[in-house]
């Protein structure tokens, strides 16, 4: 468990300092190239990571199963075998989907509203294919426990292509020129990106050997009920954003209030739902080798531990973050947005977090175990609640539709794929008591630090009422976990003050010699 922890953290570090560099280019790029410039490329972006899910979805999470086993048999023949045929399987798809695109490009012009967005999306093709070799050889290193090489060449492919972007972009181009540039960053960006990743694999003793129609057919059978979740969740929102307007109009707002609500959610509300998922899905990262690696060698008590102390740690990240969104969810609003209603919204959809990092942590799980088919059916149960929530509910609860359709889409998706764990594994995992306990810390967590938020907003600035309103709501919540003892809070003071004097003992000996 030590180590599985010391791997998340070393994910969860690159992860935030990766996404805190993507969030500035972000604004650098919306200042640089202006909202025409912006606007076109993101509407072709969108429709290239469609084409990109169909090839880099599935396939680098099965490639790391399949790999992990075969990294316990020690055959190495078979992990070559493996990486060749994803490769040519790979690039082929990514071909093939570049050519239909270009064939098909009439049909694929009435998807946007401006043709040049077209163009643009032609410029970004190469990328496909680019990005086909990066996420196979990652999938390979992913399935040997070269979590530093991930997360280096993650780190890498959004440094260089920010490089590119500010190289290329030139202030007096025209607004269609900007969206072009932006478009080739992305190509030289994924191309030095799979060089990159190509000296990483090799780097670590990665091997090729013949492709093997074997693997081929195991490869594409288990992949394809991931990639298959990932693309129809793609075209999830798209669907939302037609019809929970549509609805919100219906019973009496305007079509710029519609859309003014729904960009707030969307836009504002749910980036900040999701910070948790960051901790929860580098868990997920390294959960898949661990756990294919156990279900190889047949160490079903190493799988429940493993499944026990996953569902407890997500449970315990996602609580943690439902105190500060209740008594500080406004004035967060207010701070990042300058908008009331995204905090109001980020207040009311709190209770969201707990089945929202249950499912993403059974999920990952599921997928593991081999169970990527029932994992699909039950995400397309929970879809198909979210759905009947935003047709339905409008009328009755305007906006909040959305919530509680996406809370209750976790929520249903959690629990089946919770009953489908204990069949599967038979394990008893008796989540009752540990949730309700959950609840009952989070009530006097958030009303407390809801009481000195409140005196501090009087008396000092938003960012300082902010900061000590979050320490409070961390504290409370942790030593009211260790009094109900969910953690033990003694035990790892304990560890700490080892870890420490270890720290000091080495240093020393380093002094001296």
């Amino acid at each position: 468990m030590k180590s599985l922890f010391r791997t998340v953290a070393l994910i969860t570090i690159f992860s935030v300092i990766t996404r805190i560099i993507g969030f500035l280019f972000r604004i650098y790029l919306s200042r640089e190239v202006g909202a025409e410039a912006l606007g076109m490329y993101q509407v072709a972006f969108s429709i290239f990571m469609v084409l990109l899910t169909i090839i880099a979805s599935g396939l680098p999470l099965i490639i790391s199963r399949m790999t992990s086993a075969f990294v316990v048999s020690k055959d190495r023949k078979k992990q070559g075998a493996l990486v060749s045929t994803a490769l040519l399987f790979a690039i082929l798809m990514s071909v093939v989907l570049c050519i239909i695109v270009l064939i098909f490009k009439n049909l694929f012009a009435k998807l946007f509203t401006d043709e040049r967005c077209l163009q643009i999306l032609i410029i970004m093709l190469p990328s496909l294919i680019f990005s086909s070799v990066y996420c196979v050889l990652r999938g390979a290193m992913w399935g040997k426990d070269n979590y530093f090489a991930l997360c280096v060449s993650e780190l890498y492919e959004q440094v260089v292509r920010i490089f590119i972007c500010i190289l290329i972009l030139n202030s007096s181009l025209t607004a269609i020129e900007k969206a072009f540039n932006v478009a080739w960053s992305l190509n030289f960006a994924c191309f030095l990106s799979m060089i990159f990743v190509v000296l990483l694999f090799f780097f670590y003793n990665g091997t090729l050997s013949k492709p093997s129609k074997q693997i081929f057919k195991p490869l594409i059978k288990q992949s394809t009920p991931i990639t298959g979740i990932r693309v129809a969740s793609s075209f999830i929102q798209p669907l939302v954003a037609i019809i929970l307007p549509a609805k919100l109009m219906s019973i009496g707002y305007t079509s710029t209030q519609a859309l003014s609500l729904y960009g707030i959610a969307i836009g504002m509300t749910l980036p900040l739902l999701f910070v948790p998922t960051t901790i929860i899905g580098s868990l997920s990262t390294a959960l898949i080798p661990d756990m294919s690696k156990a279900l190889a060698q047949n160490d079903h008590i190493h799988i429940e531990n493993r499944i026990r102390n996953s569902i407890i740690f997500s449970l315990f990240i996602s609580a943690l973050f439902v105190p500060a969104y209740l008594a500080m969810g406004e004035l967060a609003g207010v701070f990042l947005y300058d908008n009331v209603m995204s905090g109001t919204l980020l207040q009311s959809s709190s209770f969201v977090l707990l089945p929202l990092g249950l499912t993403n942590i059974t999920s990952s799980l599921l997928n593991s175990l081999g169970l990527e088919v029932k994992s699909f059916k039950n995400f397309i149960c929970g879809t198909i609640f979210m759905f009947i929530s935003i047709w339905f509910l409008p009328q009755f609860i305007g906006i909040n539709a959305f919530i509680w359709g996406m809370g209750g889409s976790y929520l249903v998706t959690a629990v089946l794929n919770l009953l489908m764990l204990k069949r599967k594994i038979g394990i008893k995992l008796k989540l009752g008591k540990t949730i309700t306990t959950l609840i009952l810390i989070i009530i006097p967590s958030a009303s407390l630090t809801a009481f000195i938020v409140g005196l501090c907003n009087h008396f000092i600035g938003l960012f300082l009422t902010l900061a000590i309103g979050g320490v409070v709501s961390v504290l409370s919540f942790i030593l009211l976990c260790g009094v109900f003892n969910l953690i033990d809070i003694k035990a790892f003071m304990i560890k700490s003050k080892e870890q420490f004097n270890n720290f000091r003992k080495n240093k020393v000996k380093v002094k001296r010699v």
